[in-house]
């Protein structure tokens, strides 16, 4: 369904889900489009980004953020357009990044938006994905958490995603050995061929731990987290005296409903950091970050701007193909930084 000025689509969370989630635990509302107060602005969303912290904010453990509330709207980051402005810095036109969630229009008061200019408006989903928050968590918890040195070996968790993409070509930059973890021979080629890693293994293949030696012969210096599980199990032993791993998800549990079975792999963990003096930190991006996203900016944008980086994206049509797109990036399904086009509409000049 194209979208239309007159009707306020949007996706709430209709339930919480127990491990796994279904469409059942969306909802697809339509409503009159909100009018701006005083100090106000209408957004109009052209592109939804989809990331797998959702998963953690659909239930109501205790978090880094509030969970989303049960028929409330799901949260996310966007880009729109202003379509009423009641605020003196911003006018119907303005391409802005927002949190306007799974909805096609949503009321701000400003604070929260980024407004876009210059050669990003020539690609806007870029806002979402190299130079938005998945090449922020890429570029701080590289640099700043793992602090690779040239030379060094770099390991990259989901290797063609979002974030393991613009890590493993960061590292490379940096002058590091780079070594990539995907799901599929058809991503590990992609990976090797056209983003530069040295290697990328198949963590499906059933011999990663084996594979990790082979082309890890000098151990890991650093490894970049956003997985978990067995893919962590098979590069700990590998992890060089301190070594860093920036951890930024762990999407192998989130759907998870119990604890892992088989033994308690927990005081192995320990022992490896004590004996290792591994440097293990956890991040969430904009809390711990966002003061020096200008930095960030300005670096990346340099660097696409001297086309030092290959981004694919995968586009899904249609808003309301949100839920089933979600679903499928949680099982791996997705190749690449996952959006949706909510919208036709590109720039004025772009």
């Amino acid at each position: 369904m194209p979208q239309d000025k007159q009707t306020n689509r949007r996706i709430v969370l209709a339930s919480r889900p127990h491990g796994a989630p279904t469409e059942a635990n969306f909802r697809l509302e339509s409503q009159h489009v909100p009018t701006p107060g005083k100090g106000q602005i209408l957004l109009r969303t052209i592109w939804l980004s989809l990331d797998p912290y959702m998963r953690g904010r659909m239930s109501d453990a205790p978090s880094y953020v509030p969970p989303i509330a049960v028929n409330d709207v799901m949260g996310a980051g966007t880009v729109a357009i202003v379509e009423q402005s009641n605020h003196e810095d911003y006018q119907p036109g303005d391409w802005v990044v927002s949190q306007s969630g799974w909805q096609d229009f949503a009321l701000s008061d400003g604070k929260d938006l980024f407004k876009l200019s210059g050669p990003v408006l020539k690609h806007p989903s870029w806002a979402l994905g190299m130079l938005g928050m998945t090449g922020f968590t890429a570029y701080m918890g590289l640099l700043d958490i793992g602090n690779p040195q040239p030379g060094e070996t770099v390991v990259v968790a989901a290797a063609t995603g979002a974030v393991g993409s613009m890590v493993g070509q960061i590292a490379k930059l940096k002058g590091c050995y780079v070594v990539g973890i995907a799901g599929g021979e058809e991503k590990c080629r992609y990976a090797e061929d056209v983003l530069g890693f040295d290697r990328c293994l198949n963590h499906r293949s059933g011999d990663l731990s084996e594979s990790l030696k082979r082309y890890c012969r000098d151990g890991i210096d650093v490894y970049f987290e956003s997985v978990g599980g067995p893919v962590f199990d098979a590069v700990l032993p590998l992890m060089n005296t301190k070594g860093r791993i920036p951890v930024c998800g762990l999407i192998a549990d989130y759907n998870s409903k119990d604890a892992p079975e088989g033994p308690n792999r927990l005081p192995l963990f320990q022992s490896a950091i004590l004996r290792k003096r591994l440097h293990v930190q956890g991040f969430i991006i904009n809390q711990d970050y966002g003061h020096r996203f200008s930095e960030f900016f300005q670096q990346m944008s340099q660097w696409v701007a001297e086309d030092r980086f290959v981004f694919r994206e995968d586009i899904v049509e249609g808003l309301d193909n949100a839920p089933e797109t979600f679903i499928g990036m949680l099982e791996g399904k997705n190749f690449g930084k996952v959006l949706i086009k909510v919208a036709g509409d590109t720039p004025t000049g772009a």
